[in-house]
C-alpha cells in the first residue's frame, strides 16, 4: 500500500488513488480489487484493442489476455507511471503481438499496419467519437500511428504518457502524430465532395 500513500501525499487525483490502492490490493492477490480493477478497465482495453485490429474476436482476446497479465504482473507496478498508463501499455503489446500471431497464421511475414478494409461487421466506430469519414481515414493509417491518435483523443493520453505506453521516445511518439494528422489530412481532403 506504500504506492497509494504515497499518491495521496503527492495529490494524484482520487482515481489513480484508487486504482493504485487496487493494484496493490490486486499484488497481494485479493480477488475483489481485481474485480473492481477489471470493471474500470475491461471495456476500455477492449474499445481501444478494437480500434485497432477492427476484429471483435482479436479485440475480446486482447483484451482478456490485458486484464490476466494485470492480475499477474501487478506487483510489478512500480508506480513511475499512472496506473492506466501501465494498463494501456500492456493493452498496446498484447494487441500487437495478436496482430502478429493473425499475420503469421495467414502467411504474412509481418503485421499489415495499412489494413484499409475493416473486417465484416466489425466497424464499431461510435458516431461521437469519430464522423464516417475521419473513420474511415483512421483505419488506413499504420497500426503505429492509428494507436497514437485513438491514445490521444479518444482516451485523452498526453504525447509523454503515449511514449511510456508504447515504450518509445517521446520524439517518435510526435513523428508519428505529426505523420498521422498529415496522412489523416490527405485522407479527408479526397473524401471532400
Amino acid at each position: 500500500m506504500g504506492r497509494a500513500l504515497t499518491m495521496v501525499a503527492t495529490g494524484a487525483g482520487k482515481d489513480e488513488q484508487t486504482d493504485a490502492a487496487l493494484l496493490a490490493a490486486v499484488a497481494e492477490g485479493d480477488m475483489r480489487a481485481f474485480h473492481r480493477l477489471h470493471r474500470r478497465y475491461h471495456s476500455r482495453v477492449h474499445s481501444f484493442a478494437l480500434r485497432l485490429v477492427r476484429r471483435s474476436d482479436l479485440a475480446d482476446e486482447a483484451a482478456n489476455d490485458t486484464m490476466v497479465t494485470v492480475w499477474r504482473q501487478a506487483g510489478s507496478f512500480r508506480g513511475d507511471a499512472r496506473v492506466s498508463t501501465w494498463v494501456f501499455g500492456i493493452a498496446y503489446r498484447t494487441t500487437l503481438r495478436a496482430l502478429r500471431r493473425v499475420a503469421r497464421h495467414e502467411g504474412h511475414d509481418e503485421v499489415d499496419e495499412t489494413i484499409a478494409a475493416p473486417h465484416t461487421g466489425t466497424q464499431m466506430v461510435e458516431a461521437a467519437f469519430l464522423s464516417r469519414d475521419i473513420a474511415s481515414a483512421l483505419e488506413q493509417l499504420p497500426v503505429a500511428q492509428r494507436a497514437t491518435v485513438v491514445l490521444t483523443h479518444h482516451f485523452g493520453y498526453r504525447l509523454s504518457e503515449i511514449a511510456a505506453i508504447t515504450g518509445l521516445p517521446e520524439g517518435t511518439v510526435k513523428s508519428r502524430m505529426f505523420h498521422a494528422r498529415s496522412r489523416l489530412r490527405e485522407l479527408l481532403a479526397g473524401a471532400a465532395p
